[in-house]
């Protein structure tokens, strides 16, 4: 088969930027003042301080006024759980990020359900996830929406197509099944979940069409599993050694490159993959929190 093609996340995000851009200026231009985020976070390490500095970026390119709230290395779940109710009563405040993984000590789900479902921003929420099962999202995780995103911004439809989605968990692998499987344009796949239980993988794959992979796994997706022809969307992000790059460590996703080129029909690259989508769709997740909150006509 000819080359595979590169499925570059930027020209997506500099896409979901403009709306967001557009819808800002526009209710500012309205007496309203700018769209506000709050990316409340733990990690100290510097592969997640580029991820604060690339929502710092994006936020400004969207015309989203953006700050972090680092936690101190002292608070509990309960103080963090105080401290997003606070960020939820306050009406300089439209949405919030709580970063996640946190460390095993802390209730991240008892701590998201402090914020109402507009300001959820990351739709990690028991309310956000119940309506994302019902076909009625207020908020759907930015890395899930990106990636249909990502699928539509290059004539990708999965309608009654075959899908097969690797990882489980219930901020990505789950609800980006659940987007899918709904009922709406652009979506009505049919759809397979894998996971670290599933046996063998190379089974879960059978008949794949598209493969959209969240399993944190370097190299899982070789040629020896993958379909032939198939449009791989890699989401999974790990750091693997590399004595040539700043502080020895890369980016690395799921999908081993070198073994799918020239065999999958399409690919994402890791970096410069769905990773600039995810950033800018969390922008355009404020912007949408922002418009809920001061609908058209309101105070």
């Amino acid at each position: 088969m000819s080359a595979t093609r590169t499925l570059d996340g930027r020209p997506v995000a500099d896409a979901l930027l403009a709306i967001a851009r557009r819808s800002s200026d526009s209710g500012t231009r309205g007496g309203l003042r700018r769209p506000s985020l709050v990316s409340v976070h733990r990690a100290t390490t510097s592969p997640f301080a580029f991820y604060l500095k690339q929502q710092a970026r994006n936020a400004e390119g969207a015309g989203v006024a953006f700050r972090e709230e680092p936690l101190a290395a002292s608070a509990t779940s309960d103080t963090l759980r105080r401290h997003l109710s606070e960020l939820d009563a306050d009406p300089a405040v439209d949405a919030v990020l709580l970063e996640h993984p946190l460390p095993a000590e802390y209730d991240f789900r008892g701590a998201v359900r402090a914020l109402r479902a507009e300001k959820d921003v990351d739709g990690a929420s028991t309310e956000n996830l119940g309506r994302l099962v019902q076909g009625i999202p207020t908020q759907a995780p930015a890395v899930a929406l990106g990636a249909m995103a990502l699928l539509r911004h290059y004539g990708y439809d999965v309608a009654g197509r075959r899908v097969t989605v690797i990882g489980r968990s219930e901020t990505v692998g789950m609800p980006l099944a659940l987007l899918l499987l709904a009922r709406a344009e652009g979506a009505n796949a049919t759809v397979t979940v894998a996971h670290s239980r599933s046996g063998d993988l190379h089974r879960g794959l059978e008949g794949a069409e598209f493969v959209l992979s969240c399993a944190g796994r370097p190299g899982l997706l070789t040629r020896e599993i993958v379909p032939k022809g198939a449009t791989v969307v890699d989401i999974g992000l790990s750091s693997v050694p590399d004595p040539s790059k700043p502080g020895g460590q890369r980016a690395a996703g799921d999908a081993d490159l070198a073994s799918l080129d020239g065999w999958a029909s399409a690919v994402t690259p890791t970096p410069g993959g769905t990773g600039p989508v995810t950033v800018a769709q969390l922008m355009l997740n404020a912007v949408h929190a922002w418009e809920l909150l001061h609908p058209p006509g309101g105070p």
